[in-house]
């Protein structure tokens, strides 16, 4: 048992008389030798287990309501037992009042594991829902038991379990007032409960604007009135509002009384059905509260009113920049126009053309439109969808192969030339253009090379002088007798208390600066330039960059290889092929020499022991910390290398 359950002060010399069985009164008698009675709560909690272990549901409840322990531990004790016999629950309380205190005191913590956590030799007590809905559950189960048993005597009762639910079922609870109002020509049933003393009762549990909000959502002026007369309000701020809703048409009432209570999908529900002259203050409404969705479901496909919701919610979406949704919503309701503003926005090629040739565009306005299209796409680098506008919209093939050679793109090239017999464009753009590309990569690739090497040459010597710098730092720091440790560590404290004195607002300011400048500083953090404090990091990072580079190379060459082979160009071919073969394998075999097991850890590890100083040690750590940033981790990732990639031309060998 938990200390709660088991201690209790009492005074000093106290005795325990005797415990009355079957009960949960304990007799103590006091040092003065007066008798006193009192419920300990290990008893008190153990006789209740024991009453619910029996379904003595009724003498559990009257103690538990006596000695006020909490209520929801008839529930959170055996879950499955009590669900399973809340009707003999319902039947041994038989008292509305009592009933509506359990619903009351319901919460979905589980008091067996909070306040009353059963003891060690107990069984295993069985899990409450999962899904924490324990108190809908409980509701659900406990309301079906009294319709089944009494629905009038229990009426109260069974509208505190529809209050009481997470989502309290306030429009129900008002139905079944309502249902009770029309039954007053109908002779009451014995124990039946009154509309006027059921709404008198919500009225303690739910807050009465609430109440009228909800009554006003169900539509029914009689029930509103019911609420209203009953809270208290002054007629005054009702009446004149509810007469006004009366005088309207009734969707265009429900319209008024949905947007006023913030149902704004109900709300346009109830406008649609009003006519055609109500469509632009619905329309109104659909843009404020962004509901473009919804009102689409409410009219047909083919109407005006659909297409005047579609072409607003393109507008909205292209204000969201969110072009290509857009484009489609307008092409879908007809708005082509906007439709292909939207697509070249967002670059979308083909939906853009299909936009065009729905305007019905004349020959020479859809070849303008495909020579501006191509334009866009050259600039985004998609040479071939821009040589396949040109062809195919503004029949210009010409331009298109020049594209295309531009693009690198030198069989399609060569497949346009031949379906269009234009054999003399061989000789005079293709041929020069393969030789133009050979020489160009080339010399790309003698630089990517010289480069390579450069800073290959460059990070050995950096990291030679790093490695002699902290090894001269800590010959220096070798002490040599006591009193050099004392006066390290000393000389270490001083001045370090000397600046925190001199700069006592340092710290702060750096901060401010910092935190204003970071995104600067993380663009400038890595400089080749010589003697930088990263340098080997940013001849790392170039490094990587350009084995990357290089890498990304392999399926252009093998396409200027084939045309190469193909145009008898053997010797520029092979050229080309050995030069990048040379460059991959140099690069191959300095990743080793680069990437290093040793020069991913850090090689200035923190220096301890006997011979260690303050200085030395503090030293060691900062070297530590600026050479390995933990942000600069990948960069000791080698790149990778795919030995699979097929790019030679072995008939070039």
């Amino acid at each position: 048992m938990s200390h709660g359950e088991t201690l209790r002060k009492v005074e000093r010399g106290s005795r325990i008389v005797t415990v009355v069985p079957q009960d949960t009164k304990l007799v103590l008698q006091m040092p003065r030798g007066n008798l006193e009675v009192v419920c300990h709560r290990a008893l008190v909690l153990a006789q209740i287990r024991k009453w619910l272990d029996k379904l003595m549901f009724k003498e559990a409840f009257e103690c538990m309501r006596k000695l006020r322990i909490n209520l929801n531990l008839i529930h959170d004790h055996n879950p499955k037992v009590f669900l399973e016999n809340v009707e003999a629950f319902i039947r041994q309380i038989d008292s509305v009042n009592h009933i509506n205190l359990f619903f009351t005191e319901l919460k979905e913590e589980d008091v067996t594991k909070t306040m009353y956590p059963p003891p060690v030799t107990s069984a295993v007590q069985l899990p409450g829902d999962p899904e924490g809905r324990k108190v809908d559950l409980i509701c659900d189960t406990m309301r079906a038991a009294m319709e089944n048993i009494n629905p009038h005597k229990y009426c109260l009762s069974i509208l505190t379990s529809h209050v009481k639910k997470t989502t309290p079922e306030l429009e129900i609870v008002l139905q079944k007032v309502h249902e009770l109002q029309g039954t007053g020509n109908v002779p009451p049933a014995p124990d039946a409960v009154s509309a006027e003393e059921a709404l008198k009762y919500l009225l303690l549990l739910v807050d009465v604007n609430d109440l009228y909000d909800h009554s006003l959502g169900t539509y029914d002026f009689d029930l509103v009135l019911m609420v209203a007369e009953k809270s208290q309000k002054d007629p005054k701020e009702y009446l004149p509002f509810l007469n006004t809703l009366k005088k309207m048409e009734t969707n265009y009432q429900r319209f008024t009384i949905d947007k006023y209570l913030k149902r704004y999908e109900k709300a346009i529900r109830h406008l649609s059905k009003c006519g055609p002259e109500y469509f632009p203050e619905c329309l109104n409404l659909i843009k404020d509260k962004n509901l473009y969705n919804e009102a689409l479901k409410l009219y047909p496909p083919n109407s005006q009113q659909y297409k005047d919701i579609s072409v607003a919610y393109g507008e909205h979406l292209m204000q969201e920049r969110l072009y290509e949704p857009g484009g489609l919503v307008f092409a879908r309701c007809g708005a082509h126009e906007k439709a292909l503003d939207a697509f070249l926005a967002c670059g979308s090629w083909q939906q853009a053309l299909c936009a065009a040739a729905q305007l019905h565009l004349s020959r020479d306005q859809l070849a303008g439109f495909g020579r501006s299209l191509a334009g866009k796409l050259v600039e985004q680098r998609k040479h071939r969808d821009a040589a396949t506008v040109l062809e195919q919209y503004a029949q210009d093939y010409e331009e298109a192969v020049l594209l295309l050679l531009e693009g690198a793109a030198w069989e399609e090239a060569l497949r346009l030339v031949y379906k269009y017999n234009r054999l003399d464009i061989i000789e005079t753009n293709i041929k020069p253009s393969i030789l133009e590309a050979q020489k160009n990569y080339m010399a790309f690739l003698d630089s990517q090379t010289a480069t390579f090497s450069r800073h290959k040459k460059r990070l050995l010597v950096v990291r030679e002088l790093k490695e002699q710098a902290q090894q001269a730092h800590l010959d220096d720091d070798v002490p040599r007798g006591r009193e050099s440790d004392l006066f390290s560590e000393t000389s270490s404290v001083v001045s370090g208390s000397d600046m925190s004195g001199k700069y006592p607002h340092s710290n702060s300011r750096i901060s401010a600066r910092s935190s204003k400048n970071r995104r600067k500083a993380e663009r400038k953090k890595h400089s080749l330039k010589e003697g930088s404090p990263l340098e080997d990091l940013a001849l790392l990072e170039a490094l990587n960059e350009v084995v990357q580079g290089t890498e990304k190379l392999k399926d252009e060459i093998h396409q200027i290889l084939k045309v190469l082979f193909l145009f008898e160009f053997d010797e520029k071919g092979r050229e080309l092929q050995k030069a990048f073969e040379d460059t991959l394998q140099l690069m191959e075999r300095s990743l080793p020499e680069i990437w290093t097991l040793t020069h991913q850890q850090n090689s200035a590890a923190p220096v301890l022991g006997p011979n260690s100083t303050a200085n030395s040690i503090m030293a060691s750590y900062q070297q530590q910390k600026t050479s390995v940033p933990v942000l600069d981790a990948e960069l000791f990732i080698p790149p990778k290398i795919n030995q699979k990639t097929q790019w030679k031309l072995n008939l070039l060998e």
